[in-house]
């Protein structure tokens, strides 16, 4: 694979995290517990969809087959997208949601500063503005992790659940294979497994602090960045991708 493929490849993978992290938030519109964090999420998925634009505009122009960052979206199968499990999974309740938002913000933090340094001077002007925004997505979920933990019974046992869910998605974050593990080399992207060690203490400080046990690291789902998903990608691109596939030629 040359470089330039693995180039275009990475880029669909940071573009279809954000794509699909915004479809799972911008289902909260007018359905999350108050007002102030349904305009909260909503504005979360416009930040991820913003990102999305980017990195798959981006992709398009790497590959050089006049493909836009629409036709990206929207009309590649759900084995030709590249997204992490752990973006693909259904809401849930609130805590859920919340505990998903903290583990991914958490490594995209770490992941995204190291970006900032790239050799590839769009990607690193990509996290450079994406940055500010993940950092306030951390904070937001940490606040109401602790806020859920400290809180009733129920809350702090949704928010335990929810941890114990979404555990085993997380070790996927930092799988490196030769796509990126070749770019690293060349300091286009960053080495995602070192950076597990500042994740854990990021996130083990916000969950002892919302008193709730912290998962073993034991059996840990994979497969993604083979195109490999769980059955909930299917019916996300059943819905998003319906009006590009029912009049594929269709102009606005």
């Amino acid at each position: 694979m040359t470089e330039q493929q693995s180039l275009f490849n990475y880029c669909l993978r940071l573009g279809d995290d954000a794509l699909v992290q915004s479809y799972r938030l911008s289902e909260w519109c007018s359905s999350a517990p108050i007002l102030e964090e349904d305009l909260a999420l909503t504005n979360f998925a416009l930040d991820m969809i913003g990102r999305a634009q980017a990195l798959l505009s981006y992709a398009g122009t790497i590959e050089g087959k006049g493909r836009t960052d629409d036709d990206l979206a929207y009309k590649r199968g759900e084995r030709q997208f590249y997204n992490h499990l752990i973006t693909e999974l259904p809401n849930g309740d609130f805590a859920f949601t919340i505990a998903r938002i903290l583990f991914i913000s958490a490594f995209e933090y770490s992941y995204y500063n190291a970006l900032q340094h790239s050799s590839d001077a769009t990607l690193a002007a990509i996290a450079a503005k994406t940055i500010k925004e993940i950092k306030y997505h951390l904070s937001h979920a940490s606040e109401w992790a602790i806020r859920l933990g400290n809180g009733t019974d129920e809350s702090h046992g949704r928010l335990q659940r929810a941890i114990n869910s979404l555990w085993m998605y997380t070790g996927e974050l930092f799988e490196a294979d030769e796509v990126e593990a070749s770019l690293a080399k060349v300091n286009i992207c960053p080495d995602a497994p070192q950076l597990r060690t500042n994740w854990k203490h990021q996130v083990e400080s916000v969950l002892n602090e919302a008193t709730v046990t912290i998962p073993k690291d034991e059996y840990m789902q994979t497969g993604s960045r083979l195109g490999i998903h769980t059955e909930y990608l299917g019916h996300i691109l059943s819905e998003m991708q319906y009006l590009q596939r029912a009049y594929p030629e269709a102009t606005w």
